[in-house]
């Protein structure tokens, strides 16, 4: 049986449950370096003529198994305890240092003369990885250690309630020999569990709970796939099945953005992907997955749950750039409920649409209704009005000079052209939400490229009025086109949406606007457009504070106003922000792909992103809105 599974539990309870496990980890345990250097200090070398990279500042950091064992600590995980083997080395002292201080039980570790510590040096460059230095490729493990290793695994998972077994690097301890007798070990204590997490050897893994990403998966069941190659869910759910199958034990198979799946046999689900706002940085986020799954099922809780816990953990993970990534359990709490990506597969393939026959109205989840909606929750700026077609054009220069500076004519072209990338992927995932908000991350952006001396660098509040104050402008003509009587509203409106605002105030439907654009603004731009006075719930826009979202706010105004469930709610917008939203509380999530030039049609792009964001029908416009009113429940 396949099924979707999200993660509903209070994540306090997981937590606590967390906070009683004991968990063993064994495997390459790394020193993650980083080495920043300062691009402003040149000089050459006196010796050989050569330019010398002066280090900035360091950072040093367990990865690998060490990375996994930082994770159970940072989780809340009562004890946790290494065992594996380090070189004589200053990197050995540090990687043990590292570990101690952060309370994980080093006793299992073996120091062996002819081992070089596991490091991956990174040097970084105005702020860019250079190539990386690796020590320790080139170990080979003695034999004369293994049974002492094995010797400190069994003392060590004896006094645990699961082994995480990690493997970076071929060829060095955890060996196909070595494996054999772990396998081995895991019959023997029937009462601990055993997961590994293999790059290379996850094939020879019995009796052994697997945490596998989906390339490794096709490899071990004989169909590799390319680099970069898209898994479709169905391929996903085969893949952990079959391996689930093979091994008799659960498997957990990674799907990066898109989440996971987990198999027990016959039992089969997949928990979608988070989405993530702003730079992200998969580093180390596999550790935390496979630790945040040990963690869980070490504190007793179902497979269901731990794999939800590890995939909202990863979310935290991934957006920790230029570091070894863990995750904290406050960090977790205060992640609050998270933003999930719907249907990723369909939203990429526009030819997989369903439609009512004979319409453009694309069914992408079948929702039954028990009686028609009662209320309705609109989003304003491309959804219905058009006033502020164009916004992403100033927007985007605007964050470009901002990040630039002065050096804006005059950087490479290369770089110039990854900072456009940067800005023009951050507007995309953040459509929707409150400009202030969009301002804070323009802050971060500013502040990480360097380009801006820092006592030049504004606050959200600054660079938010000089957007608005070009933003305006250009609204400011359109609204004197209308008031002279050269264009009408109608000229403003995505088609139909008049029709539809009315049809639905005529049938009883309380109508709400909500905008991330500011309260004032929006209400104004309302009453130009002819139909606030349809809006008898109110009209609520951004007010300057990042802590009041106006979409929130009235979703949960009218939720919690007694009484009222999904049934009850239609969310309408062409934003992934007012979906995600309404589909958090079940509402019916109706999602506008409007070309705003046109005020017709469809945009594939933001049919991509509304499906993502968990719309159930998505239509181009609402020039067929007799065929959608039946959906709600509304006689047309």
């Amino acid at each position: 049986m396949t099924q979707t599974q999200l993660f509903s539990t209070n994540i306090n309870d997981v937590v606590q449950r967390v906070a009683k496990g004991k968990v063993a980890v064994c495997g390459d345990f790394c020193l993650d370096a980083y080495w920043f250097i300062d691009k402003e200090a040149k000089e050459l070398s006196l010796e050989t003529g050569l330019p010398i990279h002066k280090v900035r500042r360091v950072g040093y950091s367990p990865g690998g198994a060490g990375n996994v064992a930082m994770n159970l600590r940072s989780l809340g995980v009562a004890e946790v305890r290494a065992v594996g083997v380090l070189g004589r080395d200053m990197f050995g002292d540090e990687l043990l240092r590292s570990l101690s201080a952060a309370g994980v039980d080093t006793a299992g570790f073996l120091r062996a003369e002819q081992w070089q510590t596991l490091v991956y040096a990174k040097p970084y460059l105005a702020g860019g990885e250079l190539n990386r230095l690796d020590f320790g490729a080139f170990n080979a493990f003695p034999e004369e250690l293994e049974e002492a290793l094995l010797a400190k695994l069994e003392t060590a998972a004896k006094a645990s309630d699961m082994v995480v077994i990690n493997q970076q690097i071929a060829g060095l301890m955890v060996t196909e020999r070595l494996i054999a007798k772990i396998n081995a070990l895991a019959v023997k204590l029937p009462r601990v569990l055993f997961i590994a997490d293999s790059r290379d050897y996850a094939q020879h893994f019995t009796g052994v709970m697997l945490k596998i990403n989906t390339r490794e998966a096709a490899r071990v069941l004989g169909s590799p796939t390319h680099p970069g190659a898209v898994v479709s869910l169905d391929e996903a759910y085969g893949y952990a099945t079959a391996l689930s199958k093979r091994i008799g034990r659960p498997v957990v198979l990674t799907r990066g953005e898109h989440g996971l799946v987990t198999a027990d046999g016959d039992r089969v689900f997949a928990v979608p992907g988070i989405q993530v706002l702003g730079k992200t940085d998969p580093v180390g986020a596999g550790d935390t997955v496979v630790a945040a799954i040990a963690a869980a099922l070490a504190g007793g809780c179902p497979l269901t749950e731990a794999a939800g816990f590890a995939n909202l953990a990863a979310s935290v993970t991934v957006r920790k750039v230029q570091s070894t990534g863990t995750v904290s359990a406050a960090e977790l709490l205060a992640a609050g409920a998270p933003d999930y990506i719907y249907e990723p597969e369909l939203a990429d393939s526009p030819r997989a649409a369903r439609y009512l026959p004979d319409t453009e109205i694309e069914v992408v989840r079948e929702k039954s209704r028990r009686g028609a909606v009662k209320y309705a929750i609109f989003d304003h700026d491309g959804t219905i009005s058009t006033l502020r077609q164009g916004w992403e054009k100033i927007m985007e220069p605007m964050m470009l000079e901002a990040i630039l500076g002065d050096q804006a004519a005059s950087v490479p072209d290369h770089v110039y052209k990854k900072v456009v990338t940067e800005v023009k992927t951050f507007i995309d995932k953040t459509t929707g939400i409150q400009t202030l908000a969009q301002m804070k991350g323009l802050v971060g952006l500013v502040r990480e490229h360097g380009f801006v001396p820092a006592d030049k660098i504004l606050d959200e509040h600054g660079y938010k009025a000089i957007y608005n104050e070009a933003l305006l402008e250009m609204v400011r003509a359109r609204v004197r086109k209308i008031e002279r009587g050269e264009l009408g509203p109608n000229d403003f409106e995505i088609k139909g949406a008049r029709q539809f605002l009315a049809a639905l105030h005529q049938a009883g439907v309380k109508l709400f606007l909500a905008s991330g654009t500011d309260e004032a603004d929006v209400q104004a731009e309302a009453r130009v457009m002819g139909y606030a006075d349809l809006f008898t719930g109110g009209i609520r826009g951004a007010v300057g504070d990042l802590k009041v979202e106006a979409k929130r706010v009235v979703l949960e105004r009218i939720i919690n106003s007694g009484g009222i469930t999904g049934d009850d709610l239609v969310v309408v917008g062409d934003g992934p922000v007012e979906l995600r939203e309404g589909s958090k509380r079940g509402a019916f999530c109706l999602g506008i792909a409007s070309n705003e030039l046109c005020r017709y049609g469809l945009d594939l792009t933001k049919r991509a992103r509304l499906i993502r964001a968990g719309a159930d029908i998505v239509v181009p416009d609402f020039s067929q809105y007799k065929r959608i009113l039946p959906l709600l429940g509304v006689q047309a």
